[in-house]
């Protein structure tokens, strides 16, 4: 009994410690771009020591898809959750406000997330497990819509080709977020984006 309790006192404090340097990771990533960052620097925003940072992981790049992975399956999960309050119809301006809230509010993220494309673009093993992870958001929301019976503009063809628009306007957007800095611009050219893609003009609510 005495082992188990140890052992259980021992794995709450291993989670504990690798969300902590993932966090303080995100921070230092955030403030000055990976490959600017050291294992020394991540430790001491942590508070922890090199050997608590590879107890938890082999490298700096262990570290950073383990970081972003946790930041993008939580925006996914954020997006889907807005995108399914409206029932079994879906109030496209509610939705798209709903989505521009979740995605825009952290430029850290995207800041962070641009370092992990430009990482993947050079790393083919990584850039797959990133497609993979757009892959997965972009059937949320072909999911979503096609649930919601959302009129489309034909142009977009689909469910899928309009999730599809749906990310590809969010990176552009986003692009123009990160040099400017102007969130409130972003957020109203984003929804404008969304609900001319979203709708075929007929009707906002289906």
């Amino acid at each position: 009994m005495a082992v188990e309790q140890t052992t259980g006192r021992v794995t709450r404090r291993r989670v504990r410690t690798r969300a902590n340097l993932l966090d303080a990771a995100f921070s230092v990533f955030a403030a000055k771009g990976f490959g600017r960052v050291s294992i020394e620097e991540v430790c001491e925003a942590a508070g922890y020591s090199r050997g608590a940072f590879y107890s938890n992981f082999d490298s700096l790049d262990e570290l950073f898809f383990a970081l972003y992975r946790q930041r993008a399956d939580l925006i996914a999960e954020q997006v889907a959750d807005a995108l399914a309050l409206d029932g079994p119809g879906l109030d496209v301006p509610a939705a798209v406000d709903r989505v521009t809230e979740v995605l825009l509010l952290d430029r850290d993220w995207l800041l962070v997330k641009t370092d992990f494309l430009v990482h993947a673009a050079r790393e083919p093993e990584v850039a797959r497990t990133l497609l993979e992870h757009r892959a997965r958001l972009r059937q949320a929301i072909a999911d979503r819509l096609a649930r919601g019976h959302t009129p489309l503009r034909a142009v977009l063809g689909d469910v899928y080709g309009a999730a599809h628009a749906v990310v590809a306007a969010y990176d552009g957007v986003t692009t123009q977020l990160l040099l400017d800095g102007d969130v409130e611009r972003a957020r109203v050219w984003l929804k404008q984006l969304l609900t001319a893609l979203l709708t075929d003009g007929s009707d906002t609510t289906v």
